[in-house]
C-alpha cells in the first residue's frame, strides 16, 4: 500500500489575536507535535501540496496557535479560517513502534494465531484517549478493537505480511 507523504494534522478553526494567527484544532497525537512543526502545508484544488512556513507556534489547552511568515495583521489569517493543514511524513518524529493512523487504515485485520482474516481496519476512533480500531468484518457490519497489547500483537505496515494481527476475545466481533 502506497504511504501518503502529507498527512492531515489540523484545521484552522479560527484567528487569535489581530497579528495574523491562526487557532489550529489538532489531529496530531498531541499538540505539541504539531507546534513543533516549522512548515505546513496547504493543498490546492489541484491536489498540490504548498508549503507554508511557520513563524511562531505555541499550545494553548488542546489547541496550537500558529502565525505564518508574511502573516502580521488580522486580515492575513481569515482567508484560511476551516483549512486543513498537512505535515510532510519526514517532519514528524517518530519513537520506535510508532505508525501513522494513516498507513494502518486499509490494512487487513488478522488472527495473530492462524492468519484468519477477520476484516480491514477501517477507522481508528480515541472517544476517551484510548486509541479503538473499527474493522469492517469479513462477514458484514463492524466490530472494535482496543488498541492495547492484549488484542493487538503485532502491526506490519509494509511487505508481504502487511496487517494488524491481533488476538481476539469470545463474543468481541458480535
Amino acid at each position: 500500500m502506497a504511504k501518503q507523504q502529507y498527512l492531515e494534522c489540523g484545521r484552522a478553526t479560527s484567528t487569535h489575536g489581530v497579528k495574523g494567527t491562526l487557532r489550529l484544532e489538532c489531529w496530531c497525537d498531541t499538540p505539541e507535535t504539531l507546534a513543533r512543526l516549522r512548515t505546513l502545508y496547504r493543498k490546492t484544488p489541484a491536489g498540490e501540496f504548498l508549503p507554508m512556513k511557520v513563524r511562531a507556534s505555541a499550545v494553548q489547552k488542546n489547541m496550537v496557535l500558529v502565525t505564518f511568515e508574511g502573516f502580521a495583521v488580522l486580515e492575513d489569517a481569515i482567508p484560511y479560517k476551516g483549512t486543513v493543514f498537512y505535515a510532510d511524513r519526514d517532519d514528524i518524529r517518530r519513537g520506535r513502534g510508532d505508525v501513522f493512523v494513516a498507513d494502518l487504515l486499509g490494512l487487513p485485520v488478522l488472527d495473530a494465531e492462524t492468519g484468519e482474516r477477520f476484516g480491514t481496519l477501517a477507522d481508528v476512533i480515541s472517544p476517551a484517549g484510548r486509541d479503538i480500531y473499527v474493522v469492517d468484518d469479513v462477514r458484514g457490519g463492524q466490530f472494535m478493537i482496543p488498541a492495547v497489547a492484549a488484542f493487538v500483537k503485532e502491526i506490519v505496515t509494509e511487505g508481504d505480511r502487511e496487517g494488524v494481527y491481533v488476538s481476539l476475545i469470545e463474543g468481541m466481533r458480535e
